[in-house]
């Protein structure tokens, strides 16, 4: 047995769909190498082997496990407080694989809780708790209604933490975290109330030009000497952004001989009437058909739904996230019921939408619409996500980890030029001949991994270093071959696989 086929073996197995617990388990020991360190990053694990990689004595382990995204986050709660901070920060840091799952993952509120009142980060002292927090910031996944959530927390720290993100609250625990008990909560939320005082913010202001002062002027209320200061000094693109900008202040900025500028205030919902009229007669068509958009935009939160499809094309690949305020189902339903294409993208990206409007978007005209639908809904009818897969190479990392996607009716695409796409018609079981000899090795592979081909046919397979992986991977593999191919690779054993005796 050569060094490369041994590698192939555990890769393929580790990957394998029918290897059950006790077969997994066998790879978490170190002689398996760089496969249980992939399989426990990589794949959905039964319960057996979660349990067997949390309290696996090698670190790297625990680190792979903390970055799967298939896993229960739940089930992932003791690496929050892991004897290594490495661990912590990977669990804190989620996935950096280059091809990772759009949906981002939240953590749960006990997993945050144990980060954000974590006194030292970890007993190996080799990054912080501060480290930690750090990657958790940057990961995304943290909630974006957590501090609300954390407002009342019995812990001072979660609501020191509610206080520093002041404009995320309601007026009733702003109130309350005035008056809180812990001196150092109440000083900020002195501090954040200091954000909504146009005098106080005129008096603190930083330099217009530097990056504090960017984030003073678009998230802080502004008093009308600084406003006109900003446009004075031509810095008005913070304005914008800020949901304090004054009425006359947006229709100035509805006027501006930047396109970008009109483009970011055409949805805001605060924008007065007689500056959206302006706006859709606006010279830039993406500014008119924002303008157009605008009456129906209500609300801030529907507002952001609006501005995360317009923003994007239909190749983007952004996370997405849960915003922390919803539209209403209404709304959505009378999206998807409009005549603008638009309006219906943004009701396709929805994942609440009901089934029966879900059934009318998947025969829309509008391929953006039938996109997002694919991306968003997980009640899309699996031949959108077939065809997205196959007209849109950007979305298909990311359709490959949905349920719903196909593993059937593929066949018909065997002869396709694209080999992803031809690797992913190998894989059908009722394709009648897997390409084994297809020139490209990703689609020999899957090919090799097709459950329709005999154990008889497997044992050939996993001689040849073009079809071994695939082979190891195959769900019709027998358990016992598997465990006879894991003693050869992890135990040496001296009786050669069956394939090699013949």
């Amino acid at each position: 047995m050569s060094d490369s086929l041994r590698e192939l073996w555990l890769r393929g197995i580790a990957f394998n769909e029918a290897a059950p617990a006790d077969v997994l388990i066998r790879l978490l020991d170190e002689t398996a190498g760089e496969a249980g360190v992939l399989m426990c990053e990589g794949r959905d694990l039964p319960d057996a082997v979660i349990d067997a990689a949390l309290r696996h004595p090698v670190e790297g382990i625990r680190r792979a496990l903390a970055r799967n995204l298939r896993v229960d986050p739940a089930r992932l709660a003791p690496l929050a407080s892991d004897p290594s901070g490495l661990v912590r920060a990977y669990l804190a840091g989620g996935t950096r694989t280059l091809f990772e799952p759009r949906w981002v993952r939240p953590l749960p509120d006990d997993i945050l809780v144990t980060f954000l009142t974590a006194q030292e980060g970890g007993e190996d002292g080799r990054v912080s708790e501060r480290d930690i927090v750090g990657e958790l910031w940057s990961s995304r996944q943290v909630p974006r209604s957590f501090p609300r959530d954390m407002a009342g927390h019995d812990h001072p720290a979660l609501r020191l933490y509610a206080a520093f993100q002041w404009q995320s609250l309601t007026a009733a625990q702003r109130d309350v975290l005035l008056d809180d008990p812990d001196p150092a909560v109440r000083e900020a939320a002195r501090q954040g109330s200091r954000q909504l005082d146009p005098e106080v913010v005129e008096a603190d202001l930083p330099p217009i030009g530097s990056r504090h002062g960017w984030f003073v002027l678009s998230t802080c209320a502004l008093s009308p000497a600084v406003v006109e200061r900003c446009f004075a000094d031509d810095v008005v693109l913070p304005l914008a952004h800020n949901r304090h900008t004054p009425a006359d202040a947006l229709a100035r900025l509805a006027r501006h001989p930047d396109t970008e500028i009109r483009r970011l205030v055409a949805t805001r919902p605060d924008l007065g009437p007689a500056a959206v009229a302006e706006l859709r007669h606006d010279p830039d068509q993406d500014v008119r058909m924002r303008a157009r958009l605008q009456p129906c935009i209500c609300t801030w939160a529907e507002c952001e739904a609006v501005q995360s499809v317009v923003d994007h094309g239909p190749d983007c690949t952004c996370p997405i996230t849960v915003p922390p305020d919803q539209p209403s189902p209404d709304w959505y339903a009378t999206c998807a019921a409009s005549e603008d294409p638009v309006l219906r993208r943004v009701a396709a990206s929805w994942p609440g939408l009901p089934a029966e409007l879900v059934g009318t978007l998947a025969l829309d005209d509008d391929e953006e619409v039938r996109i997002r639908l694919a991306c968003h809904h997980p009640l899309a009818p699996p031949h959108i996500l077939l065809d997205v897969f196959v007209t849109r190479p950007a979305h298909r990392p990311h359709l490959l980890t949905l349920p719903s996607f196909p593993r059937t009716g593929r066949t018909h695409l065997i002869g396709h030029p694209d080999p992803e796409v031809r690797a992913l018609a190998a894989a059908d079981p009722a394709l009648p001949e897997p390409p084994l000899e297809d020139p490209d090795d990703a689609v020999r592979r899957a090919a090799a991994a097709n459950s329709a081909l005999t154990p008889q046919t497997l044992e050939t397979l996993l001689t040849d270093l073009r079809t071994a992986e695939g082979a190891a991977a195959n769900p019709s593999l027998p358990v016992p071959r598997m465990h006879a191919l894991l003693d050869h690779c992890l135990n040496g054993a001296a009786t050669p696989p069956t394939a090699a005796r013949r």
